[in-house]
């Protein structure tokens, strides 16, 4: 068959790859100038250096993520140490891991901050949540994360800890936005994916940049498939005829036939791609209520070390300014003769994103001072602050149930993207799982 597929982020990447791997002829299309989406390397010749547009942590359940690593060659590009570390204002730290007696600690309510009565309360607390979103109420997706913990009795400092930073690092927002079934369905996922691997969840990182891990593989196999990529490709239409896809009609008038066609660009550039599809308004409807979340990360070039006590540091009470602290010297191999770089991450970041690079800068600074007390002669010899005002969607209450699945009403037409309905919500694994499953149905029709 001859197959298009319409973006060249993540999804439309892994759908690419694996359709040619089946032996389909593939014609990619982007709109951009370069392939990669939300997953990218960003040149800053001020520095003579190749950051990302934050950084992108993978969790060890990610096997679709990691099908597609296998697929493009990349895979070694990714480790898993197993723990990160907490760190309170003034510079104390503790390691956190899902596993082995620091997950333990955490089981019993032993979190940073949490002393007295409230260790008690965070572990009977703990128990009804895992409880609940193991058997579901009814009224979970009524109600918001932040609803939620106050129902079950979480301390606000197991909150601070803990339990407020992993919404925000499953769902992308903020715990009085977010529907409470978001985390409880993903808490749920994970708990299913240790025991199948039977080994607890970790986090682990990318080893190089992003274009490495995910681009240049994919143009490797690519070039060694016949895949056409073709870049400044925007498409303004789907084009259906008698309840099967014919092809697609670009912005300038150009028509490309096919056989089948994923339809893999963000949720965002849906609208007018999927009007000859019956049913486009449902789809359209849900693309309305998953409303868009910022994110804000800043790459810190600094005149020295700040003295992490490892590779991913959480900054306990930093939400809003400065949340997650990532040493690119430890995860890369950075040689710091020239610069030390340090990596930031705001979720979340509605606030932020109204100040000027140069406040946000500032903010981060002075958070990292009070947290780091090497950093506190530390100078700045180039910020890179990176705003992506729509990098992921909020799931408000009442949403459950609204993404689209990537088998639409019409033969030869699949939707792939973090949007879609899968196991996750917006992360590189929900992408990819996507994919996969927007292959499969395409690949039917092959059958």
């Amino acid at each position: 068959m001859h197959c298009v597929v319409v973006g060249g982020g993540l999804a439309g990447l892994a759908s690419a790859v694996w359709l040619a791997e089946s032996g389909q002829r593939v014609t990619l299309l982007e709109r951009r100038g370069s392939l990669g989406g939300r997953t990218i390397a960003m040149p800053v010749a001020a520095v003579d250096d190749v950051p990302d547009n934050g950084q992108h942590v993978f969790a060890s359940g990610y096997e679709h993520l990691m099908r597609y690593l296998d697929s493009v060659g990349t895979r070694e590009h990714v480790a898993f140490p197993g723990h990160m570390t907490v760190r309170m204002a003034g510079g104390a730290t503790r390691r956190s891991a899902f596993g082995g007696v620091a997950g333990l600690r955490t089981a019993v309510g032993d979190l940073p901050g949490v002393t007295g009565l409230d260790r008690l309360r965070t572990a009977r607390a703990q128990a009804t949540l895992i409880r609940q979103a193991l058997r579901q109420p009814p009224w979970l997706d009524d109600i918001t994360a932040d609803d939620w913990f106050r129902r079950i009795g979480m301390p606000q400092s197991a909150r601070d800890a803990l339990w407020d930073g992993i919404v925000i690092g499953l769902t992308g927002d903020k715990p009085d936005i977010s529907s409470a079934k978001v985390p409880a369905d993903l808490l749920v996922t994970g708990i299913r994916r240790a025991r199948e691997t039977r080994t607890p969840i970790s986090i682990g990182y990318p080893t190089v940049d992003l274009d490495t891990l995910f681009v240049d593989g994919a143009e490797k196999v690519f070039a060694d498939s016949g895949v056409e990529v073709r870049h400044r490709a925007v498409v303004s239409s789907i084009d259906v005829v008698d309840d099967a896809v014919t092809g697609v009609t670009l912005s300038d008038g150009e028509r490309i036939t096919a056989d089948a066609v994923i339809c893999a660009v963000p949720v965002w550039n849906v609208r007018g791609l999927l009007d000859q599809v019956p049913g486009h308004e449902r789809i359209y409807e849900a693309i309305d209520r998953l409303t868009p979340v910022p994110i804000v990360s800043v790459n810190l070039y600094l005149d020295r070390s700040i003295g992490m006590a490892d590779w991913g540091e959480i900054l306990h009470g930093g939400e809003g300014v400065l949340e997650q602290v990532w040493d690119r010297q430890r995860m890369h191999g950075r040689d710091p003769g020239r610069h030390h770089l340090y990596s930031t991450t705001v979720s979340a970041a509605y606030e932020l994103t109204q100040k000027s690079n140069a406040e946000i800068t500032d903010l981060q600074m002075e958070m990292l001072r009070r947290y780091f007390p090497d950093a506190a002669e530390a100078e700045v010899i180039h910020s890179h602050v990176v705003r992506m005002p729509k990098s992921t969607f909020a799931q408000r209450p009442g949403t459950a149930g609204i993404r689209p699945d990537q088998r639409t009403s019409v033969r030869g037409l699949a939707l792939a993207g973090d949007w879609t309905r899968t196991d996750w919500t917006t992360t590189m694994e929900g992408a990819c799982q996507s994919a996969a499953r927007a292959v499969e149905v395409i690949l039917e029709r092959a059958d």
